[in-house]
């Protein structure tokens, strides 16, 4: 089935590498911008809206979708996570895929981490480390962000249970807190590792990413899955039939 899709972000890493893809699989391009550009009339191209772009700029990139009843998929990060349940309530009206990674792997990873916290208890400490280049602005990572809710509802806690980063005498660890850890250097795509630690023993569940194109060929598929669904937030899970039962 032909598709083009209106590319917002198109000069960023993944907007370029989106981009590239597209040309290989026979993908249309109808519009590429970014912001500041005339999105309204660049939006008005294409089936469906593909989203790369500033977390500043989702909300109005989701008005504009609402405004011409086009779906949307949405793949940038940065977001605090009340403005990001405020924005996919909003994307309700349009169908809409969400999702910090792109990549069946990670998606994966996504559906093991969940699948663990249910066997595990808490006398298994959950903790996220992730690496990315050091041109990354956000921190943590949309991936790890995506982890860090999965282990929260599975452990019934609310935000204030993160701790990012540990220093001084913080006092000893105990079973209602889940870690995060953000590096950056260097031209690392992305490392994500989901640790469950108990005394004895050590589960460690872990993606490397070493080419961006996974992410845009997920990106591309759950562009192509959205124009048969009708509207609703979706995430990778929903596209890739992994369901989250």
């Amino acid at each position: 089935m032909a598709l083009s899709i209106a590319l917002v972000g198109s000069r960023g890493r993944m907007g370029q590498t989106i981009t590239k893809l597209a040309a290989e699989l026979g993908i249309d391009v109808a519009s590429s911008m970014d912001m500041g550009d005339d999105l309204a009339g660049g939006l008005k191209q294409g089936d469906v809206i593909v989203d790369f772009s500033f977390h500043e700029s989702t909300s109005e990139v989701i008005d504009h979708a609402i405004a011409l009843g086009k779906p949307l998929v949405i793949g940038t990060t940065g977001h605090s996570i009340a403005t990001r349940a405020a924005l996919l309530k909003k994307a309700e009206q349009v169908p809409c895929v969400w999702a910090g990674n792109y990549s069946v792997g990670v998606n994966l990873l996504n559906a093991l981490t969940q699948q663990a916290a249910k066997v595990l208890s808490t006398d298994y400490d959950a903790e996220v480390i992730e690496m990315h280049h050091r041109f990354k602005k956000d921190a943590p990572s949309g991936t790890a962000a995506r982890l860090l809710e999965i282990l929260l509802e599975s452990r019934k806690l609310g935000e204030e249970a993160l701790r990012n980063g540990r220093e001084g005498i913080p006092g000893e660890r105990t079973d209602s807190e889940i870690g995060i850890h953000s590096i950056r250097g260097g031209d690392v795509i992305g490392d994500h590792t989901v640790m469950f630690a108990a005394l004895g023993e050590r589960i460690e569940l872990t993606h490397k990413a070493s080419d961006r194109g996974i992410f845009a060929r997920g990106a591309l598929r759950a562009a192509g899955w959205l124009k048969d669904q009708k509207p609703s937030v979706y995430d990778m899970q929903d596209v890739l039939g992994l369901g989250n039962e």
